[in-house]
């Protein structure tokens, strides 16, 4: 299975169609009953993810039957998509609101991913800024290019390697569990600057562009990861799991750091997170 330069601009319409229609109309415009938690008061789901998450997928069940789609949002009610992906001939991954807590609280800092897996292998990824039109599209071998509002496309880098004392970064610690979670929290302090956006989709735009050094999650769903990695990877990037080994579509364990080289990748993981 192929995936053709017409489905990616397809897949970029469907994602863009779904920000102008379900998420920007109701951002700074959600009632008490529009947001729910799920597992924490940190952990919400609004009105937008369940509907952009809706529209598009039944936007990709429409042109591609027999895929499977995984979304964010319908897992609860199927928890088996999530290991499928590690077969599964082809394979959608929505986010349809990634960094919802953001967007609830009004604060322009979230956006939408989906990535598209063949046989256990990420091919694309779209990661869009729904509040600014911005869109960054991965292609697995192709780069990674960042698509302004205005139609103007430039293609993606990231940082070069500095010392641990020079590097930009950001560690999503609040996820952890403890002792990870002390440890790693001081050991950001080693870094020039770090930053904490609650967003997979700004943070691997901004390590894919050379924004930040490195990224790291402990808590590895494939919509959170899947498309960001690829764009960064494809921008020149070095991402693996704590343990050094690639992470693949189906995999939820193991922790995760993104950061310009191998050897900055070494680092990150000697001084930052102690492994």
């Amino acid at each position: 299975m192929t995936i053709s330069d017409t489905d990616i601009l397809f897949l970029g319409e469907c994602v863009r169609e779904a920000a102008r229609i379900e998420i920007m109309p109701r951002f700074r415009n959600l009632g008490a009953a529009d947001v729910a938690e799920k597992t924490s008061a940190t952990d919400l789901v609004t009105q937008a993810d369940l509907l952009a998450e809706h529209r598009i997928t039944a936007a990709l069940k429409d042109r591609f039957p027999a895929a499977l789609i995984v979304g964010e949002e319908a897992y609860d009610a199927d928890k088996s998509v999530v290991p499928a992906l590690a077969d599964a001939e082809l394979a959608f991954v929505i986010d349809p609101v990634d960094g919802t807590f953001n967007f609830a609280a009004g604060l322009p800092v979230f956006g939408t991913m989906l990535a598209v897996t063949v046989r256990g292998e990420t091919v694309a990824g779209i990661i869009h800024d729904a509040a600014l039109g911005d869109t960054v599209t991965a292609i697995k071998g192709a780069g990674t290019f960042l698509t302004r509002q205005d139609g103007q496309s430039s293609r993606l880098k990231v940082a070069e390697p500095a010392t641990l004392d020079q590097m930009v970064g950001g560690m999503s610690w609040g996820h952890m569990e403890e002792p990870d979670r002390s440890r790693i929290c001081a050991n950001m302090a080693k870094a020039r600057m770090t930053f904490a956006f609650n967003c997979s989709a700004y943070e691997y735009w901004m390590v894919a562009s050379g924004k930040l050094h490195f990224i790291g999650h402990s808590k590895l769903m494939p919509w959170d990861h899947l498309a960001g990695v690829l764009a960064h990877q494809e921008a020149g990037g070095h991402t693996a799991k704590f343990d050094g080994t690639p992470y693949r579509p189906g995999e939820t364990t193991g922790g995760i750091i993104s950061a310009p080289d191998r050897e900055s990748w070494q680092l990150i993981r000697r001084e930052i997170v102690g492994h």
